[in-house]
């Protein structure tokens, strides 16, 4: 029997648990979670939540969210795609954030904005996530929709949608300008990193029609490390000299703190709005018991970019992936300390060390829950 990973080809989430198998050189078999087994043996082992990635493994195990089916396999193989140096691990756990948090507006608005382009796509897409009853059709049209108005959640509207089209652009180039030098981010190897911003790089922007034309014309080295990721092997044969490894002395490419000072300018601001907002949240919860799920969103924050106001759901998922980047920093000596902050100070996000939520967030029953 195989580990099955039960998820879609549209999914962005799923995009990066597929990469990591791929990757890691997991036998798995992939499914849409549209079946009565999932119903009955799958679902109440992930918490009785429907979400994917979703995996089953050999022994009947199951683990939800990307996350975890990461971390899991991560641990069995003693962390292969975790980099051991100060700077590179750290920026690895950021890139993992930012990829599942951080870039959700573009992937939002260039699915669900060029309905020319992409919807009978979406449509083939949603229909086939559908149990196979003689509703499907109708079934996917409404899951759509629904996904559709998510998207202005995500701070996509109208009075955003240039600004988001200009600093994805803007993004590309500078990811367009690293990977024409570096196979993956940290040299010649992927890292959590890489199969973080592969969530989005590739679920949404990598694959659906509309973002797929711009990357293949505006940033063709982008979307070849975007191929390169679904492959099993390391496939740089246009880095003929380049190794397997991370790059050696614990080196972070020029090209890599340009991405990030540009991710900086959208990234910072956002989170510490969700955190000053999720906090004031949380200072009125004074019932919420220990295990209490974690929603997606607990209201919207309110911030700026370049003159632009955004209002965005604040999502305390974010802050459950970016404390294992705080506890990380934590961990270190005095002097890798310094290196860290001094790497990320160039980068413009120093501040994210110190911008947390009030209450912990942890796993129980294959959920996300208040601690």
């Amino acid at each position: 029997m195989k580990t099955t990973l039960y998820g879609s080809a549209l999914s962005l989430y799923t995009g990066r648990a597929r990469s990591y198998l791929i990757k890691a050189g997991i036998d798995y078999r992939e499914t849409i979670p549209n079946t009565p087994y999932f119903a009955k043996n799958v679902l109440p082992k992930a918490g009785g939540r429907q979400s994917i990635p979703t995996v089953e493994l050999t022994d009947g195990t199951v683990i939800r969210d990307g996350a975890a089916i990461i971390d899991h396999f991560e641990n069995a193989s003693q962390n292969g795609f975790s980099p051991t140096s100060p700077k590179q691990r750290i920026l690895s756990l950021l890139f993992d954030v930012i990829g599942a948090e951080g870039l959700l507006r573009p992937a939002m608005h260039y699915r669900w904005n060029f309905a020319e382009e992409n919807l009978k796509y979406l449509e083939f897409h949603f229909e086939a996530m559908m149990p196979d009853r003689p509703d499907r059709k109708e079934k996917g049209v409404a899951a759509a929709n629904r996904m559709r108005s998510a998207a202005i959640g995500f701070g996509v509207v109208p009075s955003t949608m240039e600004l988001v089209e200009t600093l994805y652009v803007e993004l590309m180039e500078k990811l367009n300008n690293h990977f024409s030098e570096y196979p993956y981010l940290l040299g010649g190897k992927p890292c959590i990193g890489d199969f973080g911003i592969m969530a989005p790089l590739y679920g949404h922007l990598g694959r659906d029609p509309a973002p797929l034309a711009l990357m293949q014309r505006k940033a063709i080295r982008l979307f070849r490390w975007v191929e390169r990721m679904n492959r099993p092997d390391a496939d740089m044969g246009e880095f003929a000299s380049t190794e397997e490894n991370y790059l050696t002395g614990d080196q972070v490419p020029d090209q890599l703190i340009e991405v990030l000072k540009h991710i900086a300018i959208d990234f910072v601001p956002e989170t510490r709005a969700a955190a000053q907002c999720i906090n004031a949240w949380l200072d009125e919860q004074t019932d919420l018991a220990p295990n209490t799920q974690v929603v997606r969103g607990v209201g919207n924050c309110e911030f700026e970019i370049r003159g632009t106001n955004i209002s965005a759901l604040a999502q305390p998922y974010r802050f459950y992936l970016l404390k294992r980047v705080q506890d990380e920093f934590a961990g270190l000596d005095a002097v890798a300390q310094a290196d860290v902050q001094s790497l990320l100070s160039a980068c413009n996000m120093s501040e994210l060390l110190n911008l947390k939520i009030n209450r912990e967030i942890g796993r129980h029953n294959n959920l996300e829950v208040w601690m």
